[in-house]
Parts: structure tokens; sequence; C-alpha cells
């Protein structure tokens, strides 16, 4: 039996997992909504995982990454759990293993990170506004009744981009209204509205940043083909967009699971088995933390969020 590796990256808007082997080639994969239930998610992602990979692998090692990777680490019993810009990093380099700058532009958030010889020096990450997000491009899409796949094809054909002001959701939706009511053409809206997405990452994530090629773009707006076109008018680099950038962090972490000396090989009948979550208030001091239990079954498997040891589960 040959030796499999599971990356899992929960994010607020998406799941993906990816299940490698000994040279980093993906076996299986898989991309689905995370639709406010990441154990959901990650279950019907093992199982798409599953029917993919066959008989011929054995996943010896699991790993997990993304927003809710601590919950479904327990869930999953991970031997690895890493932060994003880690497993971002390292599933990038694995792919290009000179890249010096990645952009990467998420589903509500979007981040940069810059390499030197292959090791991290800096990183920005934007969390506390959607503007210029996937969910951000996907709201103004059914703003204009476009279907989001179409919006990178209409806005190539602009040959004068209207200027919108993204650096905000509001102002941004009130002024494409504006730009729509004095006469400027769905095409140049969209192509306004991806290059203000730039000029808003570039102002605000990548303020300050010496960016240098190779530059890697990933996340869901990397596969706008018209966002790609102003990073590279914007940069004066070259962007580069691997087809499977969107599991970039799956691929990570699933990599890092290599590193593990100790192998716990992973059940994917796990996906029957009932995990659920339970929020406490801890009343024992003035600091009234909430803790978060994990139940596998009737079983208490994990908990956290207790700032003492007298709120700590057993």
């Amino acid at each position: 039996m040959l030796k499999a590796y599971l990356g899992i990256d929960i994010g607020s808007i998406s799941t993906k997992g990816v299940v490698i082997d000994e040279n980093n080639k993906i076996l299986a994969e898989s991309y689905l909504w995370t639709s406010g239930n990441p154990i959901n998610a990650v279950k019907s992602v093992l199982k798409e995982l599953k029917s993919k990979l066959g008989d011929k692998y054995t996943v010896v090692n699991t790993g997990t990454t993304g927003s809710a990777r601590k919950l479904i680490g327990a869930v999953l019993n991970a031997r690895v759990v890493k932060n994003e810009i880690t497993a971002h990093a390292v599933g990038t380099l694995s792919v290009v293993p000179d890249a010096k700058t990645i952009l990467e532009i998420g589903g509500q958030d979007s981040k940069i990170i810059l390499i030197n010889n292959g090791i991290v020096r800096d990183y920005a990450m934007n969390t506390l506004c959607a503007a210029g997000t996937g969910s951000f491009l996907s709201s103004q899409a059914k703003r204009l009744d476009l279907e989001l796949e179409d919006f990178a094809e209409l806005a190539l054909t602009s040959k004068n981009p209207a200027k919108i002001a993204a650096r905000c959701t509001v102002f941004a939706e009130s002024d494409l209204v504006h730009k729509a009511q004095i006469g400027h053409s769905k095409a140049d809206i969209v192509a306004g509205l991806c290059r203000a997405i730039v000029l808003n990452y570039l102002n605000n994530v990548g303020k300050g940043k010496q960016i240098k090629a190779p530059v890697v773009f990933q996340g869901g707006v990397s596969k706008n083909a018209a966002v790609i076109k102003e990073f590279e008018k914007e940069l004066g680099l070259p962007v580069f967009v691997d087809p499977n950038g969107h599991l970039m962090g799956a691929l990570g972490v699933a990599v890092l699971c290599k590193d593990e000396e100790d192998e716990t090989v992973f059940d994917f009948n796990i996906t029957d088995i009932n995990f659920r979550t339970v929020g406490e208030e801890c009343t024992i001091c003035s600091n009234n933390c909430e803790v978060i239990c994990i139940y596998k079954e009737d079983e208490l498997i994990d908990a956290w969020g207790n700032r003492c040891d007298r709120g700590a589960k057993k």
C-alpha cells in the first residue's frame, strides 16, 4: 500500500481538500462551499476525496489550515494544524520553488506573503473589510445581473474603465449605481471594479511592501483574467496563476504532514460519526470566557476558549 497525505483548508466561504503522494503530486482534490457549517463541509469533502482516491493509497497523516483549522483539526485528529501564511507559502513553493511574492485574494479576506530564499520574511493580511474580495465581486455581479463567470470576459472588452471607489463596499456600491445612472456602460463599470480591486489591494494589503518577481497570484479572485491583467499593469511584472492556486493552503499543509515522524492512519469512515460543538459561558470568575466544546458522539474530545485553568473542560 502506497503512502498519501491529506490536507484540509477550511475557510469562511469554501472548504478545500487534497490528497498527495510522496512526490507532492495531487491524487485527489475537492472544493466545496462551507455554507456556515465547517464540519458538514469537511465531511462532504472527505467523501469526494475518498471516491477519487481509490484503494491504492493509505493516508498516513492529516493536516488542517484556514479559519476553522483548530475545530477541524480536533475532529480529524490532525497531526499538523498550521496558520494560512505558513500553509500557503509551503504549498506555493512546492509548485513555484523560486516564488518571491504571493498575492492572495479569497472569499472574505486577502493577504500578501513575501519570501526570500524559501523563507517567509514578511506578510500582511486584511480580514476587517470584504472590499475587494471574492464575496465583494460576487455581490456586485448580482447587482449588475451578471454571472460571475462572465465578469472577467466582459471587463476585458472595455476600452475606458470607469473609476470606482472600492476602498469600502458601501461606497463602491453607491459609486457603481451612480456610474450606471450617468451612462457608463456595463463593460466599463466591471472593468473599473477589477481595477479598483487591484488598487485597493496594493494600497492597503501591499502598502510599503517590496513586491518582487516571480509573483504568484492565488485565491478565488485569481480566476478573474481581468484582475490578473490589472495586477500586471500596475506592478509592471508578469503574474503567474497556477491552475491549482485555489488549493495551495490545503496542498501546503499536506506537504507539511510529510515531515511528521509519527504516522496516524486516517479513516475516511469518520464521515459516519456525529460531531457537534457546544458553546458554554464559564461563570466561575469575572472573565466569563466563552468555551467551545467538541463532542464525538457523546464523548468530549477537545475544548478551548478558557483563559484560566478553572474554566478547563475535562
